[in-house]
């Protein structure tokens, strides 16, 4: 059966909509990293989350073609990823979205090191002319961090986000955003074709003792 990280990492993917403290162990992922406003459907967000999707599937179904990849295991493709700051570190927020940064990205299964990556970049340019350029394949270990299932509107996330920092401190821990460590968000549900109320995100928020 093909391997599906949401099912066999509950806790990363699944958490309750109470915060929790969770220590985020090292993985790689297909990122892509931009600015500007997700919902403009011109941006560079949704170009970005086009050539993503087209590398992970190419890496997928090769399974299908006469390039065999060492290692190869069929997998779910795992969710969408973001990695959220503004330029003055500012406390991320729904506002200002035409300020956002991020980095758009994809989790990769573990048979896939750089010259599969590499492979992969080379196919989609080839065969859907996309420009790969901007993709690069990242390794991140996130260490300790508080986590929280948010329901409903990208644009509630605050309220999450306030349950959140409360909980931070009540557990004698600091936010840890920083230039290093951004705010975290995975995306469960696919907006358009889930009622507002039960879109499922993961809110994760980098913290020290």
């Amino acid at each position: 059966m093909a391997k599906d990280y949401r099912k066999e990492y509950k806790d990363l993917y699944l958490p309750k909509t109470k915060p929790m403290i969770i220590d985020i162990p090292e993985m790689q992922f297909v990122a892509i990293e931009g600015k500007g406003d997700p919902n403009d459907k011109n941006g560079e967000y949704f170009k970005a989350l086009q050539l993503l999707y087209a590398i992970q599937f190419t890496i997928k179904m090769s399974k299908m073609g006469k390039h065999k990849l060492n290692g190869y295991f069929d997998y779910v493709v795992p969710p969408l990823e973001g990695l959220w700051w503004f330029d003055s570190n500012e406390t991320f927020s729904p506002k200002n979205k035409s300020e956002y940064n991020w980095i758009s990205m994809i989790r990769l299964p573990e048979f896939v090191d750089l010259d599969i990556f590499k492979w992969a970049c080379s196919e989609v340019l080839l065969k859907k002319s996309m420009e790969t350029e901007n993709a690069k394949f990242i390794k991140i270990k996130e260490g300790l961090c508080v986590q929280c299932m948010h329901m409903g509107s990208y644009d509630n996330e605050p309220q999450t986000i306030n349950m959140m920092e409360e909980f931070i401190g009540e557990n004698n821990l600091k936010n840890d955003i920083s230039g290093k460590r951004k705010h975290h968000e995975i995306y469960l549900s696919d907006p358009r074709k889930t009622a507002v109320e039960k879109i499922k995100t993961v809110i994760r928020i980098p913290v020290r003792k």
